[in-house]
């Protein structure tokens, strides 16, 4: 049985990735649950962005890692976040800004059976 994820990426949003990660080096992913800027997922160099011991590590995307904020996560438990890649503008501080694209967060309910096999996020590692 392979194991749930709880944040995914589209191929489109992986080549973003690469992309980024050619100019940029290592990138991390926060998404909070303001508004405006931070209502997206946000990509920064790695480092660039200080998580703090009240947020929670959801997983990677093609090596990146991605985290969110506690208070987020506990209406998002539910659904598997799924990244992508639309046209447009991105958050002002997200590396994707300026690119003429922009990651977007989709999501999907977890069934059931895949919430009974998921494990609580863990907190980030310092």
């Amino acid at each position: 049985m392979n194991a749930i994820e709880r944040v995914t990426a589209t191929p489109a949003a992986i080549d973003m990735l690469a992309t980024l990660r050619a100019r940029h080096g290592p990138l991390m992913f926060f998404q909070s649950g303001g508004c405006c800027d931070g209502s997206a997922p946000m990509c920064y160099a790695a480092g660039e962005f200080a998580v703090s011991d009240s947020d929670v590590y959801l997983g990677n995307l093609d090596g990146t890692p991605f985290y969110m904020g506690i208070e987020q996560f506990a209406y998002w438990e539910h659904t598997q976040l799924i990244i992508d890649v639309v046209d447009g503008n991105g958050g002002m501080f997200s590396l994707d800004n300026g690119t003429g694209r922009r990651f977007l967060t989709r999501s999907r309910l977890f069934t059931d059976d895949e919430l009974a096999q998921l494990q609580h996020p863990s907190k980030p590692v310092r």
